[in-house]
């Protein structure tokens, strides 16, 4: 049994565990927003950082990096570290990955992609939607054991633009981020 996980945030440029093939794609009905609270790699739990997770979006789509695990010792593995490493996320959703913007059918179906769902019950870190200004302002001031928030987001962009991926939210972000910091500094 192949598995297959589908990164749209940090795992896009660190996967974190042992994979047979990478396959940049995108998944439909989906886009990325900085609507994740972190405290435990990107904040704190007094000043939580921001990370992605997704929101269901009629018509968009979000790309990303699938990461194809055949091994069932490197799958358990695989498990192990990444229900550590988003334990803030509170779902585990199946989906078709495309990889061909014309392409009717998936590529791979079945994609397992973790998801941080708006549900306050089942997910106490989740901050949700506010203006791209105050999202920065979180993000710059932000910082936990994986580093300041920033670097979360401008290794997102870069990361992005390296898969051929221009991410609206993302860039808006990151250029209001700057503009801060260069007002700060």
């Amino acid at each position: 049994m192949v598995m297959w996980v589908f990164g749209y945030g940090s795992l896009i440029w660190k996967a974190g565990f042992h994979f047979d093939e990478r396959v940049v794609g995108f998944i439909k009905g989906y886009r990325r927003v900085f609507y994740q609270g972190s405290t435990d790699h990107r904040g704190t739990p007094e000043y939580p950082g921001r990370t992605v997770t997704l929101e269901p979006a009629e018509g968009e789509i979000c790309w990303g990096a699938a990461y194809k695990i055949s091994k069932k010792e490197d799958e358990e593995i695989a498990i192990t570290y990444l229900e550590v490493r988003e334990k803030q996320y509170d779902k585990k959703e199946y989906l078709d990955l495309f990889t061909d913007l014309t392409a009717t059918t998936p590529a791979i179906s079945g994609v397992m992609v973790y998801i941080a769902s708006p549900n306050k019950k089942d997910n106490v870190n989740y901050l949700g939607p506010a203006s791209v200004e105050d999202i920065a302002r979180q993000i710059v001031h932000a910082e936990g054991p994986s580093g300041p928030n920033r670097d979360y987001l401008f290794q997102l962009e870069k990361a992005l633009v390296q898969i051929g991926c221009k991410d609206k939210h993302v860039i808006d972000l990151a250029n209001e981020v700057r503009r801060i910091l260069s007002e700060e500094h």
